[in-house]
């Protein structure tokens, strides 16, 4: 039996206390979170693919590494233009069956030694546009499917099973490789992904017709109409120039991290997922503190939290006098606490971040004003990503973590002096009730 949620009922309905109670977020809950186990383990699996079948060199390793970000760079506000006025359930579902007949067709080209360079980014590439149609509709579609008094709640479970997939994920992908071979794990992908469009499927939902575009405007007039929404409102405008900035912030401590614990202070690979695994714990546990802090502080003060806990395992790590030579009893409960401290920081602020915008905004515009500040995100991302380099090389590792909190303080600046300190869900939701 099919599962039906009306728009207006969930604009209505009184705050759930439970999200997963709801049949049709149950469905889409679980179709999310088996999807995001598969691209976890197909994380790895690509990974060993690259480097021990194909031998790929450094600079193809980047190429491919690229590809999963570039559809997001020139094709991402055109896609949110477009999630607002075709049907955000169906592009799901054809999403994930076209993730299922990509991911099937390494298995096939693998047996024929038929993969190459070539072949595997033109996988590599439909991959990411294929995820890119998938996240631009999932998030407008959210708001029809629980109370928009619910949707913190909503999103810290999703948040949950995803800091979940993302640090069992990639162990439970080495092993699966190492078991069955690449031909049988991408199989299995491609059979997860399978199995989320059938939940997905399952899930009716009355999306709201688009209206009509008058004479002469084209999808041209219907991004800027999204970028003028975004900039232009009171808090969405703080909200995202401080989620810019704070992808700032990330993509430096992102590329820093990881060679500073395992070539400057020569941490093993296993103490460094240990410290991996600490921030997937904090993110979990952020997630899930994060719709009760959301309700007694606000949205505003909620996010406000988030990214000032951020500042603090960064501007740690430039100035504690750590090194190569210090005692690993000390280094390893540093580096693994800092990840902690900072997957806390986003798992709090990540669900009441995502939740406010999605109540605040109507629906006719929900597609367009996620991806522009999806979008805008990705490239400051891979700006920020090319920075860094000049950055550590000119700077040092650890000053290079002094710029990132100083640039992680400026995005909790941005919320803390402009009327999105004061917001709150429930203000949110009863516009739209």
């Amino acid at each position: 039996m099919r599962e039906e949620v009306t728009r207006t009922g969930t604009d209505a309905e009184p705050r759930s206390r439970e999200v997963l109670r709801v049949p049709a977020f149950a469905l889409f809950w679980s179709a999310t979170t088996i999807r995001a186990f598969g691209s976890a383990i197909a994380g790895v699996a690509f990974q060993v693919l690259i480097v021990t079948v194909l031998n790929a060199t450094p600079i193809e390793i980047s190429i491919l590494s690229a590809l999963g970000v570039v559809p997001y760079l020139f094709l991402g506000l055109i896609v949110g233009a477009l999630m607002d006025r075709w049907r955000r359930q169906r592009t799901l579902i054809v999403t994930s069956i076209g993730r299922a007949i990509v991911l099937g067709s390494i298995p096939v080209l693998l047996l024929l030694d038929a993969l190459t360079f070539w072949s595997l980014a033109a996988v590599m590439l439909t991959l990411g546009i294929l995820t890119l149609f998938a996240d631009s509709a999932a998030q407008p579609l959210l708001p029809n499917l629980v109370p928009r008094g619910s949707l913190v709640m909503a999103n810290a479970r999703l948040g949950q099973s995803e800091t979940v997939a993302g640090t069992a994920g990639p162990a439970l992908g080495g092993a699966l490789f190492t078991l069955l071979g690449a031909p049988i794990l991408f199989a299995f992908d491609a059979v997860i992904n399978a199995v989320s469009a059938v939940l997905q499927s399952r899930i009716s939902v009355q999306e709201a017709a688009p209206q009509p575009r008058p004479r002469g405007r084209h999808i041209g007039h219907d991004i800027v109409e999204g970028l003028r929404y975004t900039y232009r409102h009171r808090t969405l405008r703080p909200l995202a120039l401080s989620i810019h900035i704070w992808f700032l912030a990330n993509s430096i401590v992102s590329t820093v991290f990881a060679v500073f614990v395992l070539r400057e202070l020569d941490l093993a690979p296993g103490a460094f997922g240990v410290a991996l695994a600490f921030g997937g714990v904090g993110g979990f546990l952020g997630a899930l503190f994060a719709p009760r802090i959301g309700m007694r502080l606000g949205a505003g003060r909620a996010i406000l939290l988030g990214r000032a806990l951020a500042i603090v395992p960064w501007l740690a790590l430039a100035v504690l006098p750590v090194d190569a030579s210090t005692d690993l009893g000390v280094l390893l409960p540093v580096v693994s606490a800092a990840q902690f401290v900072f997957g806390l920081s986003m798992g709090i602020e990540d669900a009441n971040d995502t939740g406010y915008r999605q109540a605040v905004a109507p629906d006719a515009i929900q597609g367009r004003m996620n991806s522009t500040i999806r979008t805008v995100n990705r490239v400051v991302f891979f700006l920020g990503a090319l920075l860094t380099g000049l950055l550590a090389t000119f700077l040092g590792y650890q000053p290079t973590f002094g710029v990132a909190a100083i640039i992680f303080t400026v995005a909790a600046l941005v919320v803390a002096v402009s009327p999105l300190r004061s917001a709150r869900h429930e203000d949110a939701a009863e516009t739209h009730a």
